[in-house]
């Protein structure tokens, strides 16, 4: 089959172009901005153009399988319209190549790709030989987002967004938490829950969720879903090569996992022992000048807050210095008083600029001036106004000392930050 992926460049829709030229099929797709995952996809075969004004859409496509934030007005999915190419969103494509497998999907409001990445490693050292779809680069899987295996079992990290998940049928759901997220499509805290209720829902009579009933918010989903529960709580706390009780609580789902997949408790102890980490979570860069310089994905409240604890009980001794650019201006407004709470353990807290993904949702927009002075007041941090990237990085040059942290987090393109970063000896 021909089939073009819009937006091919998102961590989702990469992969699944990936196992598809894998399977034999004649992939190519489009983007906006050049990327690693884009420079992978085109090692492997599949042409990528970075026009998307529709000329790169083949007219003898048979498929265009479109990133969830594509909308149906962009040029190439008016130029499938016309000429009468099938189309689907990456969830209901993937949920496609999944039919017949045995799905174990990883889903949740934090977590879900550090414990997908765990879990990978566990299967792969026993031998279960899955195919594996992540959101993130991982070190197991050859530093890519995907792997195609043969053994039918199929572990997929199942994002809620728009509620994308529900195109899949699991047999395994692992549930990291649901404190809720995506307020500019979930109505309410309830309203988000509910759908991880009914992704529950669709097990089997026989399936399983894996989750850590000592969570209210976790209890309550399972309890509504009313279906059969692995409790991750009974298992052990493992060290691991990655700092965090977070992480430790990620890893004892996937012990739980092990045991409904007949792993012995031993053998996936040890795998987990040797996990250290993936692509942008509490990514160690390097070391320039006497300053360590991590990249995080952390975006949302509770993620941040997990992240500067976990650094800081790897280096208490050090100075932690933050970077962290709000995704959004809708997602920072209608998370405003937990952001401003979130970097309590920090030393210093720089907002470069609020990144905008998506122009239609951004009704009003942050005072970032104000948002600044309310998290140095109620964080009990020195807290700045970078203004922009640019900005921000002559700020980091003039003010980090040797033995300093500087942790840049964030969904946006603060990674470009951080990778600028480990020269500190070149000034702009």
């Amino acid at each position: 089959m021909r089939i073009h992926c819009c937006g091919i460049g998102g961590i989702g829709l990469s992969a699944y172009a990936s196992l598809r030229k894998a399977a034999g099929h004649d992939v190519s797709g489009s983007d906006r901005n050049m990327s690693e995952l884009i420079a992978d996809l085109r090692e492997q075969g599949i042409p990528v153009s970075l026009d998307q004004g529709g000329e790169a859409l083949p007219s003898d496509a048979e498929l265009l399988v479109y990133s969830e934030a594509i909308p149906p007005d962009a040029p190439e999915r008016r130029k499938a319209t016309s000429l009468g190419i099938p189309q689907k969103s990456y969830p209901e494509a993937l949920a496609e190549i999944q039919d017949g497998s045995r799905t174990i999907a990883v889903c949740g409001t934090h977590g879900k790709s550090s414990t997908t990445a765990m879990a990978a490693r566990v299967l792969l050292e026993a031998g279960l030989d899955p195919t594996v779809v992540v959101g993130t680069k991982v070190r197991e899987l050859g530093g890519r987002n995907w792997r195609q295996g043969k053994s039918g079992l199929f572990l997929v990290e199942a994002c809620e967004y728009r509620r994308s998940f529900m195109h899949y049928s699991p047999s395994i759901v692992i549930l990291t938490n649901c404190d809720g997220d995506h307020f500019d499509y979930y109505a309410s805290e309830d309203d988000y829950k509910q759908a991880f209720v009914a992704f529950i829902q669709k097990l089997p009579k026989d399936g399983m969720v894996i989750t850590h009933k000592s969570d209210r918010d976790c209890a309550d989903v399972v309890q509504r879903a009313g279906r059969t529960v692995q409790d991750a709580d009974s298992f052990p706390l493992t060290s691991l090569n990655t700092p965090g009780l977070h992480m430790m609580q990620n890893a004892q789902l996937v012990l739980a996992l092990a045991e409904v997949l007949s792993i012995p408790h031993a053998e996936a102890t040890k795998s987990l022992s040797g996990f250290a980490g993936t692509w942008r979570r509490m990514e160690v860069k390097g070391e320039a000048g006497g300053v360590l310089i991590v990249d995080d994905y952390a975006h949302h409240p509770k993620e941040i807050t997990a992240t500067i604890a976990a650094m800081k009980s790897a280096y208490p001794s050090r100075r932690l210095v933050t970077v962290f650019q709000p995704h959004t201006h809708d997602r920072t407004l209608k998370m405003y008083e937990g952001f401003t709470k979130a970097f309590a353990g920090a030393d210093s807290v720089i907002i470069p600029d609020i990144y905008v993904a998506r122009t239609d949702i951004e009704t009003k927009e942050v005072d970032v001036d104000a948002f600044v002075k309310d998290i140095a007041s109620r964080s009990s941090v020195e807290a700045r106004n970078g203004t922009s990237l640019k900005e921000t990085e002559r700020m980091l040059r003039k003010i980090l000392k040797p033995g300093d942290i500087l942790l840049c987090m964030g969904a946006g393109n603060i990674t470009s930050l951080a990778a600028r970063m480990l020269d500190l000896h070149t000034q702009t």
